[in-house]
This record gives structure tokens, sequence and C-alpha cells, in this order.
């Protein structure tokens, strides 16, 4: 029985091309998403409305689908997690990001669909497209960008929140006189600055005065900069990620410092992840080559028999 549950749970998680049923349920999965996301979608066009049955029939196979899958992985939890007991494994899938878009995915399909608030809760399906994030190792880089460069992405947003804050209370002490009706508050600018900041306005509000106008200007200038920021931070790691990949790639794990180990069935390595190779072999785990593809880890990574994994020896082997 466990090993069947374990069999389970390699299929449903992602899969190496050497094994043809796993990759296969990847391809079904995301050939599931997007039917799914494509009705939510073709559903609100009114010429399409004679459709309506075969929508919702695809609708609820989809769901289905769903919901098997959601049941299997609460059923293979200790697996994902296996550093937990069983119920703490089971609550911490429930409680990630992947458990939190499934439940909400399948909920207003039941019994919430009558209330318009959790009618809403189906935009959250659109968040299934990021599980097609997961199984492939390109996108992967991505995410990766955007967690190394969060700190500096953080800053630049709170420069550029504050640039609206200071922009929509200027704008109000000068316009407030000659338009109160349209900035009859200090926050009322909020929407003026925002599509000044972030595009080139959209004219339903501008300002009438001259001091308005010469501040708008300058606003305008600031607001290009300010956004280029985040922009060069995104950019630039994107930049650094690839030109790592493309060097390991090259080099196989070869650069000074580093070592590489293809992972087979008495590897210690294997079914482990990253964070608990790196903590029980006092190591630093670089990346990992799996089907062709040079995969930048993060913590819940699980190393597979067949990966190939490029790792720095920090001397600070537990026990």
């Amino acid at each position: 029985m466990e090993k069947r549950k374990k069999r389970i749970f390699d299929i449903i998680q992602i899969g190496r091309r050497d094994d043809f049923i796993s990759r296969a349920f990847d391809i079904f999965i995301v050939a599931v998403i997007l039917v799914n996301i494509a009705v939510l979608f073709l559903g609100t066009f009114e010429g399409l409305h004679r459709y309506d049955a075969w929508f919702k029939w695809a609708e609820a196979v989809t769901i289905f689908i769903f919901c098997i899958e959601y049941a299997l992985r609460i059923w293979t939890a200790e697996y994902l997690y296996p550093d937990r007991s069983r119920a703490r494994a089971v609550w911490r899938f429930l409680c990630s990001f992947d458990g939190i878009v499934d439940l909400l995915t399948i909920l207003p399909f039941f019994f919430l669909s009558g209330f318009v608030a959790f009618r809403m809760l189906r935009v959250v399906r659109i968040f299934h497209l990021f599980r097609i994030n997961a199984y492939y190792d390109s996108f992967h880089v991505i995410t990766s960008v955007l967690y190394e460069k969060r700190n500096q992405i953080i800053s630049s947003v709170f420069i550029i929140l504050i640039l609206m804050m200071a922009s929509s209370l200027c704008m109000y002490s000068a316009e407030h006189e000659a338009q109160p009706e349209v900035f009859n508050n200090a926050f009322s600018g909020i929407w003026w600055s925002i599509s000044t900041i972030l595009t080139v306005g959209y004219g339903d509000i501008y300002p009438v005065t001259v001091l308005g106008r010469v501040m708008a200007i300058f606003i305008s200038f600031l607001g290009v900069g300010a956004v280029a920021i985040p922009t060069g931070i995104i950019s630039a790691g994107f930049v650094e990620q690839y030109t790592q990949l493309q060097n390991k790639s090259k080099s196989g794990g070869g650069a000074r410092g580093t070592v590489s180990m293809t992972v087979d069935d008495s590897s210690p390595f294997a079914g482990q992840q990253v964070k608990e190779i790196e903590s029980e072999y006092g190591i630093d785990v670089i990346a990992f080559v799996r089907n062709g593809a040079v995969v930048l880890p993060s913590d819940y990574n699980e190393v597979k028999k067949g990966d190939m994994v490029i790792y720095q020896d920090l001397g600070t082997k537990r026990g």
C-alpha cells in the first residue's frame, strides 16, 4: 500500500522524461487547467450563450479532475513534507499557495455560485496558471529572479508609493480651489498620480492651473525614472540568472569549488528536499540538471533519481 501511495505521489508531482506516466499526467493537468480557464472566459461572451450547456459540462469535468487531484495531494502530503508528521504535512499543504488556490477553485462550483462575492472567487482559477510554471523549468527562472530581488523590488515599489502620495498632495494644494469637485481632498488625486506616474495619463482628470501643470511635468519625469527602477532590477536579475545557467550548462559543475553528482538509487540525496540535503550534509546546492535543463533550486524542490546535483561543500556536515 505504501509503495502504491508513493508511486501516486511521484505521478502527481513534476515528472521526469523517463517516467512516461508522470510526464503524461503533467501534460494532462496543464491541458485541464487551460480548458478550465478558457471556459471561464468564453462563458462571458453573449454571442456564445448557446454553448452554455457545453461550457457547464466542461467546467464540471475539469472541476471533478481538480477534486481528484486535490484529494490525492492531501493523501500523499507526507511525501511532500517528509520532515513533518502526517497531520502536520496535510495542514502544511492545505495552508500552502497551491492548497489554497485548489480549494478556492473547487468551492464556488458546488454551493457558492449564487452569491456575487463568491462568484468572484472563480477568478482564483486564473492562479492555476502558476501551476504551469512548476512543470516547465525555464519558467522557474522568473520566480527565482523575483524571489532573489524581492528586497530591491519592495524598496522601489515603496519609493513609487511615496511619490504617488506626494504628487497627490501637491496636486490637491495647487488644484483644489480651481477644481474643488475633482481634487476635493488629498486622496482624490491618487487616480491622477497613478495614471500619470505609471502611464501617460487618461485625460479624465488633469490640472488646469499654471502651477498644477508645471508640477505635472516634473511629476511625469519623476514617474518615468521611478518606474524604471524595478524594471531595471528585474532585467538585471534575468541577465544574471541566464548567465549563471549558461555557465553551469557549459561547465557541467566543473567550476572551482563545486561538485556534481548524478543521483541514483544508492545516492543519499534521492527523494530528499533541497533544504534537508543542505542542512544534513553541510552543502550549498547551486543547481541541478533535470531532463537536460538546469534548475535553480528552492528549499522544497525534491531531488529525484536521474538528477545531476551541482553543489559546494561547506564542510559543516551535521553530526
